[in-house]
């Protein structure tokens, strides 16, 4: 009984120290090539959740053989309930909340389609003029044409109508 709780509190050592040292360094070195291992399943499931409840139990496990005189089915059950709850504390209190904080500054040109948007350039008739549009944090630039053919001064706010060949459409906003 003691083998197989050492055995899982070891592994959970020796995955938190090897991905704390050599994290960065595996990654790029193996990048891609176990793809196919991976699992859409729920984020519960993470890596740093499964190995944090195995070593947890591990750990938990050679306490309770030690020092309480539960039976070795008592021991195991308890231990995987111990377990099962730090893994829960694990999920709720770090993968979830930095599951939940990932934001991304990458869009696409097709997203800004409906958006809302500022002439910085002017827009002639039958032209091309320049926008500034709100996309995420930040802002962006883009070349801009009259989505009604008709000129629009700087400073006229205009809504992105349709996007063609990396040219936004605008209309003006009334």
């Amino acid at each position: 009984m003691e083998i197989v709780f050492g055995c899982c509190l070891a592994f959970g050592a020796l995955l938190a120290a090897v991905t704390l040292i050599l994290g960065d360094a595996l990654d790029a070195a193996v990048d891609g090539m176990f793809e196919w291992l991976s699992i859409d399943a729920h984020h519960v499931f993470q890596p740093v959740v499964l190995a944090g409840g195995i070593t947890v139990f591990g750990g938990s496990g050679l306490l309770l053989a030690r020092y309480s005189s539960l039976p070795a089915p008592g021991v195991y059950a308890l231990a995987f309930c111990i377990a099962a709850l730090v893994s829960a504390g694990i999920y709720f209190v770090y993968v979830r909340p930095m599951k939940n904080s990932e934001n991304s500054l990458g869009y696409s040109m097709q997203d800004l389609a409906g958006k809302r948007a500022e002439v910085l350039t002017a827009i002639p008739e039958g032209g091309y003029g320049e926008v500034l549009v709100r996309v995420g944090a930040g802002n962006a630039n883009h070349i801009a044409a009259s989505f009604e053919g008709e000129a629009v001064p700087a400073g006229t706010p205009v809504v992105v109508v349709e996007v063609k060949e990396g040219t936004l459409y605008v209309a003006k906003l009334d």
